[in-house]
């Protein structure tokens, strides 16, 4: 009976343990996941590309921090839940092109509309009836200028 209580014991030992590894290895993953995503300097994209990684972020609820320079697609991440800003950051908005290249209207209508669904009010306002129209360069806002939009501040 000596034998079977010892066997016992140890099983038990093994067990708590083998739980706390368990739980040990979903900690460090959940420590891994809940590492923000950090933005630094993004001179932007394609806009289909960008669409496809907003929605991945959106679905996986990746917390994404905007710290430096942000420009042209990368804007799109204003559009995620789990998104704050630096007052330092700067944001670079211009509307949708090729390459500088005017888009024919459909398009930019369509692309235009893809990019202002990122944006919270009244940035969205201001995007479709100013930014969009900037198609060369870059209409320059700091992040302190989005926290005072409503945008939460890293």
């Amino acid at each position: 009976m000596i034998g079977f209580m010892a066997r016992l014991r140890a099983w038990s030992l093994m067990s708590v343990a083998c739980v706390a590894m368990v739980c040990g290895i979903g900690v460090e993953r959940a420590e891994a996941q809940a590492r923000p995503l950090v933005i630094r300097s993004d001179p932007g994209g394609l806009l289909g590309a960008r669409s496809k990684e907003i929605r991945r972020l959106r679905a996986s609820g990746e917390r994404v921090e905007l710290r430096g320079t942000c420009n042209s697609a990368c804007t799109m991440y204003l559009g995620l839940a789990n998104v704050c800003v630096d007052r330092r950051a700067s944001f670079g908005f211009h509307g949708p092109s090729w390459y500088g290249k005017a888009l024919p209207p459909t398009q930019f209508e369509h692309w235009s509309v893809v990019m202002a669904d990122s944006y919270k009010e009244p940035l969205r306002s201001w995007f479709m009836n100013t930014a969009r129209y900037e198609i060369r360069g870059h209409i320059r806002l700091s992040g302190a200028e989005l926290i005072r939009l409503g945008y939460a501040e890293c």
